[in-house]
């Protein structure tokens, strides 16, 4: 059960100059902006109190703006690059709460990398989250990998191949079949929720104490193959848009 006075707040992060898919945030699946559906997933959950977009683009203020989120501030460029991480997005997000006079109690990081979300399972993960928030540093959606990750390899400096958990060079045990290893989970950006109290007393985003949140298989946008494939699969993404945009 929340709080009556739980803040919680989602930060969106848009920066806009992605490389692997060129405007990436811009580029539409169904017609509609990849940032605009994760301000709607926001949106629509009813346990966040606010929706903020974090960018250093002037058109993505306006677009944010536009579609009911807020887009308080511009994110400085030197923050904003390839290389910039999570962890300073989300430290110069503070910094403006702080000038307001209210940290988040909780933030939802919603990457727009990932827009097939349900509200549903965002409100579930808060809640997973608020009931150990005293006994955990973030929460991670993460779905199972197709294959296990027992099952792979790395490349040494001589060529050979090398198991990249045991490090060992005799790969007959790789042979045996998944059920034969551990589970092994993929981190896929559905909802990540982290604890502004720990980020600003560790300087760490996530830290050693992160909570699982299983959900299902989705398909995040990291180049124009996901993107066209995503269009592709109307069965499996009309469903979200009937949710968030009310079909």
């Amino acid at each position: 059960m929340l709080r009556d006075d739980f803040y919680i707040v989602s930060i969106i992060p848009a920066r806009s100059g992605s490389k692997g898919v060129v405007n990436k945030n811009l580029r539409k699946l169904s017609g509609v902006e990849l940032m605009v559906w994760s301000i709607r997933a926001s949106l629509c959950t009813p346990k966040v109190n606010r929706t903020v977009v974090s960018t250093d683009s002037v058109e993505y203020v306006e677009l944010a703006i536009r579609n009911g989120a807020e887009a308080p501030f511009l994110r400085p460029k030197s923050i904003s690059r390839d290389t910039s991480t999570d962890l300073e997005m989300i430290l110069h997000c503070l910094e403006f709460f702080k000038l307001e006079g209210k940290i988040p109690d909780l933030i939802v990081h919603l990457r727009p990398t990932s827009p097939l979300r349900d509200p549903k399972k965002i409100s579930e993960a808060i809640n997973v989250a608020v009931m150990n928030k005293n006994k955990i540093t973030a929460l991670r959606s993460i779905q199972e990998m197709s294959e296990t990750a027992y099952k792979t390899f790395e490349i040494e400096k001589n060529g050979k191949l090398v198991s990249a958990f045991t490090q060992s060079h005799d790969l007959d045990d790789s042979n045996l079949n998944r059920q034969a290893f551990p589970k092994t989970y993929l981190a896929n950006g559905y909802v990540d929720i982290v604890i502004p109290e720990y980020i600003l007393s560790s300087k760490k985003i996530h830290g050693n104490s992160v909570i699982p949140f299983i959900t299902e298989t989705i398909i995040e946008v990291d180049s124009e193959f996901d993107l066209q494939q995503l269009e592709s699969m109307k069965e499996l993404t009309q469903p979200y848009f009937n949710i968030l945009f009310g079909g």
